[in-house]
C-alpha cells in the first residue's frame, strides 16, 4: 500500500475544463492524498477563457473588457488568464516526501523545480528559456518582437503539506486576451507563445515536452485509462 501512495499518475485532457470543476477536484485530491487515500497526481487540462485571483490580486490590475468570468484561485501570485492553447498542469504531490532532487518539505525548492522543469521543456520544443530576479514565472525572448516576454506562469498552494495548482504553459492561446490583465502585476512586459516561435507546434508537442523533462528531473510516473474530466 505504501508504494501505491508514492506513485504519481500522469493524466492530460483532451477537451477544456471548466474552472469550479478543477478546483473542486483539486481540494478533493488533496484531501485524500493527505490521507493517503489517493496516489499523487499530475493532472494536465485546459479551460475556457476567465481569469483567475492569487492571494496577491489587485482589483486594479483586472482590466477585463472581454467580460470574461473570474474566480478566487486560492493559490499564490496575483492575476492570471486561462483559455483554449494553454496547457495548464496541476501538480499534487505529498511534499512530505522527497521527489528526485527535492527535498521533503521545501517549498522554495519546489518552485525552483517547477520552474527547471518549464525551461528543460521549453528547450526540448527548441526554446531557450529562463527566469529573472524579482519576477515570476519564465521567460523568453519573443522571436518577433525580440524582447523579453513571459511564456509560461507559475502559481501554486500547499495545505498539510500536499501541493495544488501549478502551471501554465502558452502554447496556442490568444495572446490578446492577456491584455485583460495585468499578468502577475508586471506591466512592463509582455506574453508569447509557443506558436510564435514555430507554428508547427501543438498541444500534444507540448505534453509530450513536459513528460520527458518531469521523468527526467522528477522519476516515473503512471498514465491512467482516463481523466478526471471525461
Amino acid at each position: 500500500m505504501t508504494r501505491f501512495y508514492k506513485e504519481i499518475i500522469w493524466q492530460a485532457d483532451k477537451k477544456t475544463c471548466p474552472y469550479p470543476e478543477a478546483l473542486s477536484f483539486m481540494r478533493q485530491q488533496v484531501e485524500a492524498i493527505h490521507h493517503q487515500q489517493a496516489p499523487q497526481r499530475i493532472w494536465l487540462t485546459e479551460h475556457p477563457p476567465l481569469y483567475t485571483a492569487g492571494t496577491s490580486a489587485r482589483a486594479e490590475d483586472l482590466i477585463n473588457s472581454q467580460g470574461y468570468p473570474t474566480f478566487e484561485a486560492g493559490r499564490g501570485g496575483q492575476w492570471t488568464y486561462h483559455g483554449p492553447g494553454q496547457r495548464i498542469a496541476y501538480v499534487m504531490l505529498d511534499l512530505t516526501q522527497p521527489h528526485g532532487p527535492l527535498p521533503a518539505r521545501d517549498i522554495r525548492a519546489f518552485v525552483q523545480l517547477l520552474e527547471r522543469w518549464l525551461i528543460m521543456s521549453l528547450q526540448e520544443l527548441g526554446i531557450d528559456a529562463f527566469t529573472r530576479e524579482g519576477r515570476i514565472g519564465v521567460w523568453c525572448f519573443d522571436r518577433e518582437s525580440g524582447l523579453e516576454t513571459k511564456i509560461a506562469a507559475l502559481g501554486i498552494r500547499v495545505t498539510r503539506w500536499v501541493s495544488w495548482h501549478g502551471i501554465s504553459l502558452n502554447v496556442s492561446p490568444r495572446l490578446s486576451d492577456f491584455e485583460g490583465i495585468i499578468p502577475c502585476g508586471i506591466r512592463d512586459y509582455g506574453v508569447t507563445s509557443l506558436q510564435r516561435f514555430n507554428p508547427a507546434l501543438q498541444m500534444e508537442d507540448a505534453d509530450r515536452a513536459l513528460l520527458k523533462s518531469w521523468t527526467a528531473l522528477f522519476g516515473p510516473v503512471i498514465h491512467p485509462a482516463a481523466t478526471p474530466a471525461d
